[in-house]
């Protein structure tokens, strides 16, 4: 057996890469192992080809507003064979150019499923089924993220899960979306921008748990304008008939037809076939505990990203990786804060928002303790068109400090502005030190610093 590496990595997603890349560059031995491409949900099967998709669905609404602006358009048809092919190859690409940066960085990349035979010791199995020989390891990182839950009902096995949706040939004529979470509504909007008829079926009674309230009312009211059929208190109980013919059934009798359906219905940390009990590794419910430092219960052992299951996004899978290694190796201790996240719904319209909802403040500081401002107007860019959907500018104020403690925007290019809103809410802005800042006009995120008191 080969001399132990400083640093084994089970999975090269964003926070195995992260982790590995950082840990090599203070001088570590490191290797990683990953049995399917390099690159991980966000660059294979999420973020990036699902926001390729978004720009190909937002064009629908380009080509809607032209005549508006001078601009004679004929004719119009959309291929989604084309589209998902052209995704695909720039995949490819990343897949790619992830395997270079390892290379570049020093990093060994085994390729083949990991699992652990002691605390110390990992199998490699190869995508032909042959047991390479084990690697040994001082310190060993789990980062194997998480995959699409598909929920226990009849003829489930008949629904996609999101990662299908990027291998199909193309789009069908219509889909069954089931779910209310962030991957339902994102697809949702994709497929209805490239011109197929959506059925969305929620559990509950709002969309996007989890976000503000208001905000996510404001982008269920544009869903549904553009053509979306939203039904809400609608559990699906089976899927039946086959392949491009079939529907879902619902507790209360009701029956949605479709070509296809997809199961939105959340993901869960991919721990399957790791072999955890023969490290010791201690899971808790369907996750792995970590603490503050990212360390397991095995003090050696440490886990980053989905599969701790603690906030599933692919920045803080990242930050926990480079924090870990900036720990170990690198002489400069830190931990990640998990308070301040930024996050986005890449919907049609888009859906941002960081630090506390309405709701949430309301919870923390009571009723009293809570100023709300918010701004709600046709933006320029939908001046001529003369159209809705109208976008929502949202500030949460703690009274007693006057400190801003949420901020929240629906419309065009949210996620770009609340971005730079994080930075200032990071640093405890206050509402005036928003009042103070001079409007960049005409813009919409200058209404941010010009809501009246």
């Amino acid at each position: 057996m080969r001399d132990p590496f400083d640093l084994i990595v089970i999975g090269a997603g964003s926070g195995g890469l992260a982790a590995a890349k950082r840990a090599a560059s203070y001088g570590a031995r490191v290797a990683i192992v990953e049995g399917d491409r390099v690159g991980g949900t966000c660059v294979i099967r999420g973020c990036v080809p699902k926001k390729l998709m978004v720009y190909a669905s937002a064009v629908h609404h380009q080509l809607r507003d032209a005549l508006s602006y001078g601009w004679q358009i004929d004719h119009t048809s959309h291929n989604s064979s084309e589209l998902l092919s052209r995704v695909r190859h720039e995949v490819d690409r990343l897949n790619q150019l992830h395997i270079g940066f390892l290379e570049k960085a020093g990093v060994q990349l085994v390729q083949g499923w990991g699992r652990f035979l002691d605390a110390h010791t990992v199998a490699v199995c190869d995508r032909n089924g042959h047991e390479l020989e084990p690697l040994k390891g001082k310190r060993i990182l789990i980062a194997v993220g998480g995959r699409p839950h598909r929920p226990a009902i009849a003829g489930a096995e008949l629904g996609w899960v999101s990662d299908d949706m990027f291998n199909l040939e193309r789009f069908p004529e219509n889909v069954v979306v089931v779910g209310a979470g962030f991957i339902a509504c994102e697809f949702a909007c994709i497929l209805n921008g490239l011109g197929v008829k959506v059925s969305q079926l929620v559990r509950g009674d709002h969309l996007l748990r989890g976000f503000d309230r208001e905000a996510s009312r404001s982008v269920q009211e544009a869903m549904e304008a553009d053509g979306i059929s939203i039904h809400f208190n609608h559990s699906p109980k089976a899927i039946e008939g086959h392949a491009g013919n079939l529907s879902v059934v619902c507790q209360n009798g009701q029956r949605f037809a479709g070509n296809g359906v997809l199961l939105a219905t959340g993901r869960k940390p991919f721990l399957t076939g790791l072999n955890l009990d023969a490290a010791g590794v201690l899971v808790d419910g369907e996750r792995i505990a970590v603490d503050a430092d990212q360390t397991t219960n095995v003090p050696h052992i440490h886990a980053v990203g989905d599969a701790t299951d603690r906030v599933n996004l692919t920045p803080v899978a990242i930050d926990e990786g480079r924090a870990l290694a900036d720990s170990i190796w690198g002489n400069k201790p830190r931990q990640v804060n998990h308070n301040l996240v930024a996050a986005a719904v890449f919907s049609q319209p888009e859906l941002a928002g960081v630090g506390l909802s309405e709701e949430e403040a309301i919870t923390r500081f009571g009723s009293d303790g809570v100023q709300v401002h918010r701004a709600r107007f046709r933006p320029m860019s939908q001046a001529l068109p003369a159209r809705d959907p109208k976008v929502l500018l949202k500030l949460v104020v703690e009274r007693a400090s006057s400190k801003v403690v949420g901020c929240h925007m629906v419309g065009e290019h949210a996620a770009e502005i609340i971005q730079m809103a994080a930075i200032a809410i990071g640093m405890g802005a206050t509402k005036a030190d928003f009042d103070r800042t001079m409007a960049l006009h005409p813009t919409v995120a200058e209404e941010f610093v010009t809501m009246a008191n």
